[in-house]
């Protein structure tokens, strides 16, 4: 069966759900405040230093007692556990409950093994109450299915990934039967064989001989010259900009119910309540069980840094004897071109009136702090090694003079320590601007020249969302020009490989893109499905957030399907989203997005926060970045997202770059294979 884009007309959309819409779309224009969903009650969230070496103590004692007899003395205390127990339901109930506080569980239990550790938990028996009338229950119900079908809708068809657990609630609700084989999940090139040439060749696929246009922003395939003449292309699902602005109405709408604001707050409470509880009685078995894992702790458990940008991901130090080390050896070496004028390394210090030599770290001025919070310009500005964008240009640059060479051998650098380290691993952002149509070819012929691949890295492509630039220095003359730049030279990688091997060969280590820029921008345009197309943007203020997102989106989604025929790698899409500036912003990326980064303002919408718990839509947040940038470490929403069971996974800080970078660490099939 061919995957099509069900397309809906304006006309098939409830006026109230559309005027909903436009309400809620035009307070957030009007950067209107938004109340926080706040806790009932506050509770002290450090234990005592006395009571915490207490449960040591205690804990120490325990293990001493337990050798021959510990597995005997699991099985007593479960099931001595199981006979008085209160506990807490963790199968689908959660999942039926949504659609009528009237059915009943109809998928058992699962049997608990013998070998499944004797936790503590509680049930809840009795009629369930949501705390609000059954005709506005019924209604909430019926908007979160509504919205979870939806983004059900989006992420198969872009190949990304959507909870198994949810998938097979949405299938009963269909009245399907949910079958493994029907779960998508992207595709990632393997990882290359010991002694494999990761660069190699052989082996590309024939050219399709397709035709490709960019049409309302978007790239079409077809299948010859015939085709592309008579408007037939070929069989791939196409969004069209209504039928987005649609779906977008119905969460919109949403977020702005009062029922369904109030039914949601009330489950976020009692998912913390239910962490909470769990914590009180489970907190010394699962430090136990913890400690009794062989040859596993922080330090050697595989983690991967999913926001690490490439010219930030060594820290201060390693770029300050770098460009020592340059200057020591290759001082004479012409490294930068101005106009017809060639300036070597010693010049470019002589004109800035600096001696590498007396160089710090203090001095190298690359590390985000106090100085630029609300300050995005400042922030971007510490991108400049000494605030000279001449030493960014040599040293952070993959398309200069020497050809990226010192960006390159930084880079490789930082591979080495974390192929050493073994356990730790990266995803660097690399960016691509939309300028021309050759960045490409140029990023990846740097890629492959400089042999930049590493077992301990995968890539992601950033663009930023900087048209309002390029437009005002006549580089492009709309918006789709910039979307044709972007994505049309992957197209033709994808349809002859043969012409595009460099960019072939690179991609099969690009994960996905990333939509970047300061989020506190704002926008005059009231993003609807009578926003213009690409081709007819053509003044020099910037497309809305939500624009941006769903060209994007369009793009990648038709990619991906064409390159699952091709039996090549798909991307994901991962912006940069709820940061800063409107939570319209997120309802957006729940549509588009595989997963987001950062997500602070969910806290702002108890709907999107609760709808981001059931689709289980991953979020790599970034505390400390937040903190020199937009949100003070303490009013973090990291801690209260966890306990409430949003999908993410935080370690201890681990600040590395030129920029505070963030504490989140994936667990991904790509980089460990036996761990999945």
């Amino acid at each position: 069966m061919p995957r099509l884009f069900p397309k809906m007309s304006m006309s098939e959309v409830d006026e109230k759900v559309r005027l909903i819409a436009e309400k809620v779309y035009a307070s957030a224009l009007k950067e209107e405040d938004t109340k926080d969903a706040m806790a009932l009650f506050t509770v002290p969230e450090d234990c005592p230093i006395g009571l915490h070496e207490d449960r040591e103590r205690a804990l120490q004692k325990e293990l001493a007692e337990q050798h021959s007899q510990e597995s005997a003395k699991k099985k007593k205390n479960f099931m001595l556990k199981r006979s008085h127990s209160m506990s807490l339901s963790v199968s689908t109930d959660w999942a039926l409950s949504l659609v009528s506080p009237l059915l009943s569980p109809t998928i058992p239990e699962p049997c608990q093994p013998e070998i499944f550790p004797d936790f503590q938990r509680v049930t809840i028996s009795g009629d369930y109450c949501a705390g609000i009338t059954v005709e506005d229950y019924e209604q909430a119900a019926k908007s979160l299915l509504t919205a979870l079908f939806i983004r059900e809708k989006y992420s198969r068809l872009a190949y990304h990934r959507f909870p198994r657990t949810t998938a097979k609630f949405l299938h009963n609700a269909r009245d399907e039967e949910w079958r493994e084989e029907d779960e998508i999940l992207p595709d990632i090139w393997p990882y290359p064989h010991e002694g494999e040439d990761p660069y190699s060749m052989e082996g590309i696929p024939e050219d399709l001989n397709y035709m490709l246009q960019m049409k309302d922003g978007i790239v079409h395939v077809y299948d010859n010259a015939e085709a592309l003449k008579q408007e037939q292309p070929h069989s791939l699902p196409y969004p069209d900009l209504e039928t987005f602005a649609i779906d977008l109405s119905h969460v919109l709408a949403m977020i702005a119910d009062g029922p369904t604001k109030t039914y949601c707050h009330r489950r976020l409470n009692f998912l913390a309540s239910k962490f909470y509880l769990h914590e009180m009685l489970n907190e010394m078995a699962e430090l136990k069980e913890l400690k009794s894992v062989p040859h596993r702790d922080f330090y050697n458990v595989r983690k991967v840094d999913t926001h690490i940008h490439a010219a930030a991901c060594m820290n201060q130090k390693h770029l300050l004897k770098f460009i020592k080390t340059t200057y020591q050896t290759e001082a004479d070496r012409v490294v930068l071109e101005k106009g017809c004028q060639k300036i070597t390394l010693k010049e470019v210090f002589n004109n800035l009136n600096m001696d590498p030599y007396d160089l710090t770290v203090d001095s190298l001025d690359v590390h985000a702090g106090r100085q630029t919070f609300h300050r995005f310009d400042k922030f971007n500005s510490k991108y400049n090694p000494v605030g000279a964008s001449e030493l960014r240009e040599i040293y952070l640059k993959s398309d200069n003079y020497i050809k990226g060479e010192y960006f390159a051998r930084l880079v490789k650098e930082v591979a080495a320590e974390l192929e050493e380290s073994k356990y730790q691993h990266a995803e660097p952002r690399l960016s691509i601007y939309g300028r021309s149509t050759s960045e490409w070819e140029s990023l990846a012929t740097w890629f492959i020249q400089h042999k930049v691949h590493s077992p301990n890295m995968r890539w992601m492509i950033q663009v930023p969302r900087i048209y309002d630039i390029f437009r005002s220095k006549k580089l492009v003359p709309h918006f789709a020009k910039m979307l044709e730049n972007i994505f049309l030279p992957l197209f033709e990688a994808t349809v002859n490989p043969q012409k595009h091997k460099a960019i072939h060969i690179f991609l099969k280590y690009v994960t996905g893109f990333d939509s970047v820029d300061d989020e506190s921008k704002h926008s005059d345009h009231m993003f609807s499905y009578k926003s213009p197309k690409p081709e007819s943007w053509t003044t020099d203020d910037n497309p809305p957030y939500t624009y941006y997102l769903f060209y994007m989106y369009a793009n990648i989604m038709v990619l991906n399907n064409l390159r699952k025929e091709r039996g090549l790698n798909t991307f994901q899409f991962r912006p940069h989203c709820g940061e800063a500036g409107s939570i319209t912003h997120l309802v957006s990326a729940f549509l588009t997005a595989d997963n987001i980064s950062h997500g602070l303002n969910l806290k702002k919408s108890p709907v999107l926060q609760y709808l981001y718990y059931l689709a289980q839509v991953p979020i790599a947040m970034s505390p400390l970045s937040n903190n020199s940038l937009f949100l003070q470490y303490s009013k973090n929403p990291l801690r209260e997202f966890l306990h409430k069971g949003l999908c993410f996974h935080y370690t201890k800080v681990r600040a590395t770059g030129t920029r505070t970078n963030h504490t989140i660490v994936y667990f991904w099939k790509l980089f460990c294979p036996a761990v999945s």
